[in-house]
């Protein structure tokens, strides 16, 4: 079980690109912030990924919500979810870090 995310936790890609949440939904909240669902859109900015050329990371693909979620359908991502940060072309570039999250409520 992990705390859950919202749209004012602190996520980046290995590069030190910030990632931005736009929820769906924001029906269910944390203090003003929404929680995020593994179906809404995550944006990458600031990726300086360039190993030859720049290839930066532009979003995000969660392969591991919640298993359980009774807020909404979809499952709500938590601590232990996982995601993977991948460029424009699809290549996988590394995983989220999540650096901070709400845990005064947690998911399963």
């Amino acid at each position: 079980m992990g705390g859950l995310l919202t749209t004012d936790s602190v996520l980046t890609c290995p590069h030190g690109g910030q990632v931005s949440a736009i929820p769906s939904l924001g029906r269910v909240r944390l203090g003003n912030a929404p929680v995020v669902l593994a179906t809404d859109t995550f944006l990458v900015s600031g990726c300086t990924f360039a190993p030859v050329v720049p290839h930066p990371c532009v979003l995000i693909s969660w392969q591991a919500p919640a298993a359980r979620s009774s807020s909404t359908a979809a499952a709500a991502l938590t601590l232990d979810s996982v995601g993977f940060c991948l460029a424009a072309d699809g290549a996988m570039q590394g995983s989220v870090l999540i650096h901070a999250a709400d845990t005064a409520v947690e998911g399963l």
